[in-house]
């Protein structure tokens, strides 16, 4: 047998450099931003405002962010009014005319949710829920020895909801949302309309939740990047936050 018959598969390459006839997809918290203890943590720099709007224009206007995030705390962090974007996994998305459409609401069973998740909160010091209006994130980043704690009350909750309701993993935290919706299906509908349509997808993510825009970049023949370690199915690499903000660098 060849040394070489039992390497291990090589690693994703760097992206191609970006093109003016693309249309771009990212996300948010560990792609633009590194990741903060608390949601509430993160700030928007102006390296990164500035780097949307160039981007923005380089690109037709063909730009949106899709985040796991709502589309109201997007809209906190950034500074450009018009920025198309889908917030919640897909959940809700604002299109590039300023149209909002969210995803229908099951408001019992999260508030029930809700309810079971904040006492469990306050008995697990560490533990942070994030209502976000049409899901729940329990997020374990603070105290990961929790972890199976999490997912099997997670698991728990989902069951007794009923099978309109999903579990979205991610980076220590479990999410609790309406099925039907995710990233992937958030990029193809934008790429159904204006400016975005009959350009080339990019999809650019760093958790398991982006694999789902992943995979639907590369059926369109598209750019897909992970950012950071771990297997995936994106056909590119970027090593972290700081070589995203330069790969995007247009100026």
């Amino acid at each position: 047998m060849r040394a070489d018959d039992t390497a291990a598969p090589s690693a994703p390459p760097a992206p191609p450099a970006p093109r003016a006839d693309w249309a771009y997809f990212v996300d948010i918290d560990g792609t633009l931003l590194d990741i903060a203890p608390s949601p509430a943590d993160v700030k928007l720099d102006e390296e990164v405002q500035t780097l949307l709007t160039d981007l923005t224009e380089f690109a037709g206007g063909a730009v949106a962010l899709i985040s796991g995030r709502s589309i109201s705390d997007i809209g906190g962090l950034i500074s450009e009014p018009c920025l198309p974007m889908a917030g919640q996994h897909g959940l809700e998305r604002r299109d590039a005319t300023g149209r909002i459409t969210a995803h229908e609401e099951h408001s019992n069973g999260l508030r029930l949710a809700a309810s079971r998740l904040e006492q469990e909160v306050r008995k697990n010091s560490g533990l942070l829920l994030e209502q976000k209006g049409l899901s729940l994130a329990l997020h374990y980043r603070a105290v990961p020895e929790l972890a199976g704690h999490v997912h099997t009350l997670m698991r728990r909750l989902c069951a007794e909801l009923g099978p309109e309701y999903v579990l979205q993993e991610g980076k220590r935290v479990v999410e609790l949302k309406p099925g039907g919706k995710d990233k992937g299906v958030a990029v193809q509908e934008f790429m159904r309309e204006p400016p975005f349509r009959g350009r080339t997808p990019v999809f650019i993510g760093d958790d398991a939740t982006d694999e789902y825009a992943f995979a639907v970049v590369n059926k369109a023949n598209g750019i897909s990047i992970k950012v950071g370690p771990g297997e995936t199915g994106a056909r590119f690499r970027l090593g972290d936050v700081r070589a995203v903000r330069r790969w995007l660098d247009t100026r």
